[in-house]
């Protein structure tokens, strides 16, 4: 698969704080290319160097196997975290306005069938919903008909419905032969719409693949779920690894049928049972020590 986007040896440093430390990798053309981390890990420090926000210390950018330049600009699209949009301006205005900005744009139509503008395109940007306002900010990153489309958070605070159409404009533009590149903070996003995956922490690169390779690299176990109310009556005896998390029992098997049977004979009540594969969320508690924290700011 021909190679869209290389990074070598990129880095950025503040002082004496080290931000992104010398970290390569390749993103293959026409994939959904997932860059993960906890805030402060230096995945907004990476998307921004190669966007052109931000000038690396020190490392080198190739685009279509040369050093990035106008063409970059000109065939890259971008959703940015947050935007602004003007006040009293309306949709069909504001996008009239970014086709100025480039050589080659989409017909306003087109974008609008696409993302689902038609029928708010005359209402004005800032008194949209949030699902309406994250559509036109992709239909803006899509107004230069991109070959490669950065996509920075671009469900968060979206409710699930919201989040699960936006989903399926992503797939739909990932179906045209588009190369993606996502930074989000939902493990499910990332394992629903990524082909390859970078997790960073601390300004490296602590690894990466599809989301099935990365699960079946780290995970031999199931995990079973039960109310924390039924931690006295497991058996002493079971061989495995039980954890309390948010009130729930979680008890980790490789062996699932010989678990669950010795449970029943424990008289351990199942009426809260749950049985699950597991998912990025495990991998990325196990990899970097903590949850996504959504909390806080990005620092960097």
């Amino acid at each position: 698969m021909q190679t869209i986007l290389e990074i070598r040896n990129l880095s950025k440093t503040y002082g004496n704080l080290k931000a992104v430390d010398g970290i390569s990798f390749k993103i293959p053309a026409g994939i959904c290319f997932g860059l993960l981390g906890p805030n402060g890990a230096g995945k907004t420090t990476t998307i921004e160097m190669i966007e052109g926000i931000t000038k690396p210390s020190s490392g080198e950018i190739f685009y279509k196997g040369k050093l990035i330049d106008n063409q970059f600009s000109q065939e890259a699209g971008i959703q940015f975290q947050s935007t602004a949009l003007m006040d009293f301006v309306t949709v069909r205005e504001i996008l009239k306005l970014f086709t100025s900005f480039y050589e080659k744009t989409l017909p306003i139509e087109q974008l609008a069938r696409q993302c689902n503008l038609d029928s708010f395109l005359d209402q004005y940007a800032t008194k949209l919903s949030g699902g309406q306002r994250q559509r036109l900010l992709l239909a803006l990153a899509l107004i230069n008909d991109p070959q490669i489309l950065f996509l920075d958070e671009p469900t968060t605070g979206l409710d699930p419905q919201a989040r699960r159409h936006f989903w399926q404009l992503i797939e739909s533009i990932k179906q045209q032969g588009k190369t993606i590149v996502l930074t989000t903070h939902y493990m499910d996003e990332a394992e629903a719409l990524c082909d390859h995956l970078v997790i960073v922490d601390q300004g490296n690169i602590i690894e990466q693949g599809s989301p099935q390779q990365l699960l079946g690299r780290h995970f031999d176990t199931i995990c079973i779920q039960l109310d924390d109310t039924e931690i006295s009556r497991l058996p002493s005896g079971i061989a495995v690894s039980v954890q309390q998390i948010n009130d729930q029992i979680q008890i980790e098997t490789d062996r699932l049928e010989q678990t669950l049977s010795k449970l029943i004979e424990a008289g351990v009540n199942l009426s809260s049972l749950r049985i699950r594969n597991r998912t990025l969320e495990d991998l990325f508690l196990k990899l970097t020590g903590s949850q996504l924290r959504e909390t806080l700011q990005e620092a960097l």
